[in-house]
C-alpha cells in the first residue's frame, strides 16, 4: 500500500520547542523548535518511507470553536514568542522537502487532518498522522493510525485501535464521548463537572455512548454520579460538539500534490541547513552528505 502522512505542524513544534535547550544560528535567531521539527520530519522519512505527505498549520483566527464557546482554549499558557517566531523558518523546511502546506481560517489542523485522512482512507492508502498530542485519536480506523511521542521527541508510539484499547480500555469510537464526559483541560472543554477519567470510562463501558448513557441516564448505580450527569447534560453534548474533528472543510487537494518526492529540493535543504547551523541532519536524509565543516556549537551535537 502506498502511504501518505498528516503532519500536524503545530503540535510538533510546541514539542520540539519545549524538548530542547535552547539553540541559536550564527544570526543569533533561535532554532530549537525548527531543529526538532526537521528531525522529526527526517525520521520519519526514513522510518516509514512515505509516498505522499501534507503539513497542517493553526492560524491566528479565531475558529468555528471559539466563535461558540469563547472560553475555548482559553486557560491555554500564550507560548513564548521565540517559539512563533521558528514557524516560518519550519514552513521553509517544509517546502524545501516538497511537503505542501494547508491552512483555513476558522478551523484547526486536526479538522484539515480529519478531512484528508478520512477522503483517502478508503483508498488502499495507509495514513499516519504525525502529531504531538492524542487529540486524533478519534480518527484511527483500519487504514489510519496516529505516531506520536511518549516523551521527548524520540520514544515514539504508534496507536491503533489495538493501541487505543489497550490504554484507554475503550473503542477508537468512544474517545470523543470520553471527552465530552471527563472534559479536557488543556483546550478548556468542560464536559461534566465532577466526572474523571474513571467514572467516564466506567460509564462508557456500561453505555457504550453518550447518547445511550443519557437514554439510561436513570438506570446508572451511583445516584452521585447520575446527579452530575442530569445537571451537565447540556454541556456534555456541547463539550462533544466541541471535541469532535471536523472531516468536511473545504479544502481541495490531490494526491499528485501531495507526492513529495516530485518537489524534494536538495540544494534548498542544504542551504536552509547551513543557514539554520543543522550541518549534521544533512547526514541523515537519504543520499545526504557529511557536514562541510565542524558543528559551530559542540551542545548540537546528537540531540535526537
Amino acid at each position: 500500500m502506498k502511504k501518505l502522512i498528516l503532519i500536524d505542524g503545530n503540535a510538533i513544534v510546541h514539542r520540539s520547542f519545549h524538548a530542547l535547550p535552547p539553540l541559536t544560528n550564527r544570526k543569533g535567531e533561535m532554532t530549537n523548535a525548527v531543529y526538532g521539527f526537521s528531525s522529526v520530519l527526517i525520521k520519519v522519512i526514513n522510518e516509514l518511507k512515505p509516498d505522499y505527505m501534507v503539513a497542517t498549520f493553526d492560524l491566528a483566527a479565531p475558529t468555528f470553536r471559539h466563535i461558540e464557546y469563547d472560553q475555548y482554549k482559553a486557560k491555554r499558557v500564550k507560548a513564548p514568542d521565540e517559539l512563533y517566531a521558528q514557524i516560518p523558518k519550519t514552513k521553509d523546511v517544509l517546502t524545501a522537502f516538497g511537503v505542501p502546506i494547508l491552512e483555513k481560517e476558522g478551523f484547526e489542523a486536526d479538522d484539515i487532518i480529519g478531512t484528508v485522512a478520512k477522503k483517502y482512507a478508503n483508498k488502499e492508502i495507509d495514513i499516519l498522522i504525525i502529531t504531538g498530542d492524542l487529540d486524533t485519536l478519534q480518527l484511527i480506523d483500519d487504514n489510519i493510525r496516529v505516531y506520536t511521542m511518549k516523551k521527548g521527541l524520540n520514544d515514539t508510539i504508534i496507536y491503533g485501535e489495538k493501541e487505543v484499547e489497550e490504554r484507554y480500555g475503550l473503542k477508537v469510537s468512544q474517545m470523543i464521548d470520553y471527552k465530552a464526559l471527563r472534559g479536557d483541560s488543556s483546550d478548556n472543554i468542560p464536559g461534566v463537572k465532577g466526572i474523571g477519567e474513571i467514572t467516564a470510562t466506567s460509564l462508557l463501558k456500561e453505555f457504550e455512548t453518550l447518547e445511550n448513557l443519557y437514554k439510561n441516564v436513570d438506570k446508572v448505580k451511583s445516584k452521585n454520579v447520575m446527579e452530575k450527569l442530569k445537571k451537565d447534560k447540556q454541556m456534555a453534548f456541547f463539550s462533544k460538539r466541541l471535541g469532535t474533528i471536523r472531516l468536511n472543510v473545504p479544502i481541495k487537494i490531490s494526491l499528485k500534490e501531495l507526492d513529495w518526492q516530485n518537489h524534494f529540493d536538495m540544494e534548498k535543504i542544504r542551504a536552509l541547513f547551513e543557514e539554520l547551523g543543522f550541518h549534521s541532519l544533512l547526514r541523515r536524509l537519504p543520499g545526504g552528505e557529511p557536514p562541510k565543516r565542524p558543528e559551530i556549537k559542540a551542545k548540537q551535537q546528537n540531540l535526537l
